[in-house]
């Protein structure tokens, strides 16, 4: 069957743009030949900097014949609508349509519309040149004479040439698929590498297509460049007695960037090791798309870099390689004038002072400099939200805070936070964003911080991802935390929460790491308690409008009571936030001050609910991603199930569950529930809800006389009080097995007892009886959200 081989042919398409490119440019062609009928044995989309190609493998010559028929009116119908059906059936008059006879619905029209098969070449003759037109760049741009009209093709680099070929393998020279996009014609000839062989080159169809390009110095397929860099990146690395240090994001990009790579090595002087081996890797990488090297002895970065080129040259690459280190070397320079900037005294001290002293800083530090600069200049965190510097003050006192319920040291859970952001203002973080935390550590570490501060200061933006790294320091954990609460808690009191598929703020991404944060560390915490704490503080600036710094105090003062479990959280609130405004509040009245608390805490309420939802999601979507069951953590959470606002607790029970499912025991007792539960809904819906929620009749059930009825009731009288005794010592196997011990009694009860017995008393007695199963399997979890 014949292939398609298509080429378009521009100037340098950016390597970011370029694999999406191949994949829409296979999409968008096989899509539009399988909705004409042409469906295809195999594509496949390839592209270099300068041409996006497309192979599509067995295609049929033409499409199939069609056949349809087109029912119309009956006959004798009013004028007006058999006019509308010949004219939807294509045809002249009612002589070109058949009449079918039906015994009920009588005689009526039917079009009989047969229509050949398109020829597939004019398919593609149609398809491609829409799909030009219309390819969906990222960015794009007109070219030429033409684009002053402002109706010339768009596309992202002005477009040379297009090959369009097809036909059988068999076939000695496949068609050219004849068409035309904004004067570039169609045809069969193409152009190798720019520099080592740019003129024309006839080719057929793949294989001599790959050959000549591969003749021309041009590797087609981005994932062979991306082999032959690495391989050779080593082996030059390996000569020298070194590590390449690999980095996939840059191996994809510089695969975009040459058609024919050539590794070479460069190197820069040793004293520009003095500077931190990441920001030599993040200099190297952003302005040259180069890699380092490490000393396998040492574990650091060596004076050496990997540069690919696009060029064989005849010098071997010298010229090439003493250019890139002359950059290399002008880069490494600036590089280590930032690093010698940051770790000196700024030259406006004496206006820092009052930023240095509410923040508890030391001005004889760099880092503390940088952190009062930073206050100092009134950077924005967001417009609702204050600034940076206004930020860090809740983080401190919120990471103090949480710092016994860590394990950390307060003081230092503290110190961290109020160091965390003061990287920002530095000059290697305003050059090389990525490393922001990573150099704040490099500081701290240089003024003499603890080393648990100094980790807490790169740490505390971890994790990134599902993937990234845990911080296992308590002080780094009081720090994250902190952060990522009051991130979360600050944009829900504005209501800037996640859309659909937006999430600017990556608040999905900060919920997730303080789930990572908290069940990874086994940190207990009740996070309704503190959803609704956080949340009020926000919610008393909004009615209140003090300063900052009154939250920030609020925040900060609340050291105990944080045990106090016997109180409502919204009433725990609002009695610590009483007590610290009248002590803080200059401008409030005692009487003001309560009822400005008392609005707060109602406003933070719901907030708090529905942020604690939005965890409890993002944790199914965890424990989902780990292989749990989506039921059975629907299970845990729902409203059958005990409240459990521990996220580890909750993580501990689904895992429980699901232990307990999986042996014979826990898949007979779900069984028996759901026959339970089953029979129990359909008479609840005669008697009226709660018609069983009492407790037995004991002596009724003796007087029956059943001992598979007597044996469930004792049963539930035993492994009842056992499994709420068991959920409360937070011993969720002792309570799957108490459960258990219940199984045998339920099998026999189905099996030998009459739940509708024709005695309304001993019916409603055995509903009774089987409402408390019900009620002894929540005590555990919703076994009616369990599947089976």
């Amino acid at each position: 069957m014949p292939d398609l081989l298509l080429e378009l042919f521009s100037e340098e398409i950016p390597a970011r743009m370029q694999r999406k490119a191949g994949e829409d440019l296979k999409k968008l062609v096989t899509d539009a030949l399988v909705e004409r009928g042409l469906v295809y044995e195999g594509a496949k989309a390839f592209a270099t900097p300068r041409r996006l190609a497309l192979h599509i493998a067995g295609l049929p010559v033409r499409g199939r014949d069609v056949r349809e028929e087109r029912k119309g009116p009956r006959v004798g119908a009013p004028d007006a609508a058999v006019q509308g059906f010949l004219k939807a059936a294509g045809l002249t008059s009612l002589d070109q349509a058949t009449i079918v006879s039906d015994p009920k619905k009588g005689d009526s029209y039917v079009a009989i519309i047969e229509k050949p098969g398109q020829e597939t070449a004019a398919a593609i003759a149609e398809i491609v040149p829409a799909v030009i037109r219309s390819f969906p760049w990222p960015k794009s741009m007109r070219w030429g004479k033409a684009s002053a009209a402002g109706a010339s093709l768009r596309w992202v680099r002005p477009l040379h040439s297009i090959l369009c070929t097809f036909g059988a393998a068999e076939v000695e020279d496949p068609e050219v698929v004849p068409f035309e996009v904004d004067g570039i014609v169609s045809g069969n000839v193409i152009h190798g590498h720019r520099f080592h062989a740019p003129g024309p080159i006839t080719v057929k169809r793949l294989d001599d297509y790959v050959t000549s390009l591969e003749k021309a110095k041009v590797v087609l397929d981005a994932d062979r460049r991306k082999e032959i860099i690495l391989t050779d990146a080593r082996n030059l690395a390996f000569a020298q007695g070194l590590d390449l240090v690999e980095d996939e994001g840059l191996l994809e990009e510089v695969a975009g960037l040459v058609e024919w790579p050539v590794v070479l090595m460069g190197s820069f002087e040793e004293r520009f090791l003095d500077i931190p081996g990441e920001a030599i890797r993040a200099t190297i990488r952003a302005n040259q798309k180069c890699f380092v090297l490490r000393d396998p002895a040492t574990g650091t970065i060596a004076n050496r870099f990997i540069l690919v080129s696009n060029l064989a040259a005849s010098d071997g690459g010298v010229a090439i390689t003493a250019g890139n280190g002359r950059v290399v070397r002008a880069r490494l320079s600036d590089a280590a004038y930032f690093w010698q900037t940051d770790r000196g005294a700024l030259p406006d001290l004496d206006t820092l002072k009052d930023s240095a002293e509410k923040l508890g800083l030391d001005l004889a530090k760099p880092l503390d400099q940088r952190m009062a600069k930073l206050d100092k200049l009134g950077v924005v965190f967001h417009a609702k939200l204050g600034t940076q510097g206004e930020r860090v003050q809740r983080i401190a006192a919120l990471a103090r805070e949480l710092a016994p319920i860590v394990g950390a040291d307060p003081e230092k859970a503290e110190r961290a936070a109020k160091l965390a952001k003061a990287d920002l203002p530095t000059e290697m973080v305003g050059e090389f964003p990525e490393l922001q935390g990573l150099m704040g550590r490099k500081y701290a570490e240089l003024q003499g911080e603890d080393a648990s501060v100094a980790a807490a200061v790169e740490e505390h933006y971890k994790p990134l991802g599902p993937s990234d790294r845990v911080p296992s320091d308590p002080v780094s954990v009081a720090v994250a935390l902190a952060d990522k609460l009051d991130t979360l808690v600050g944009f829900w009191a504005i209501d800037e929460k996640p859309t659909g598929s937006k999430d600017p703020y990556a608040l999905r991404r900060a919920a997730l790491g303080v789930i990572r944060l908290v069940v990874e560390n086994g940190v207990r915490v009740d996070l309704r308690r503190w959803l609704q704490y956080l949340m009020n503080g926000f919610e008393f600036a909004a009615l209140a409008k003090p300063r900052w710094a009154t939250v920030d105090k609020l925040h900060s003062t609340i050291r105990s009571s944080l045990d106090e479990t016997g109180q409502p959280a919204s009433e725990w609130v609002k009695a610590k936030a009483i007590e610290q405004l009248l002590r803080v509040s200059e401008t409030l009245s005692a009487d003001r001050t309560e009822e400005l608390i008392a609005q707060a805490v109602a406003a933070s309420e719901p907030k708090a609910a529905d942020l604690l939802s939005f965890f409890h999601d993002r944790l199914k979507v965890m424990l989902r991603d780990q292989g749990a069951r989506h039921d059975l953590v629907d299970a845990v959470l729902g409203e059958g199930a005990s409240a459990n606002d521990d996220l580890l607790l909750i993580t501990l029970r689904v895992a429980a569950l699901g232990r307990f499912l999986d042996t014979e025991d826990g898949r007979n007792l779900l069984a028996g529930y759901k026959r339970a539960a089953n029979i129990l809904k359909a008479e609840e819906k005669k008697d009226g809800e709660g018609a069983f929620a009492a407790a037995p009749d004991l002596h009724l059930i003796a007087d029956a006389g059943l001992i598979e009825e007597k044996a469930l009731a004792v049963a539930l009288a035993q492994a009842t009080p056992k499994a709420e005794a068991a959920v409360a010592a937070e011993d969720y196997e002792g309570a799957m097995a108490a459960l258990a011990e219940i199984r045998p009694a339920v099998d026999a009860f189905f099996d030998k007892v009459t739940v509708n017995d024709p005695d309304p008393a001993l019916r409603a007695n055995r509903l009774k009886l089987l409402n408390q199963l019900r009620q002894a399997t929540r005590a555990v979890a919703d076994f009616d959200r369990i599947a089976g």
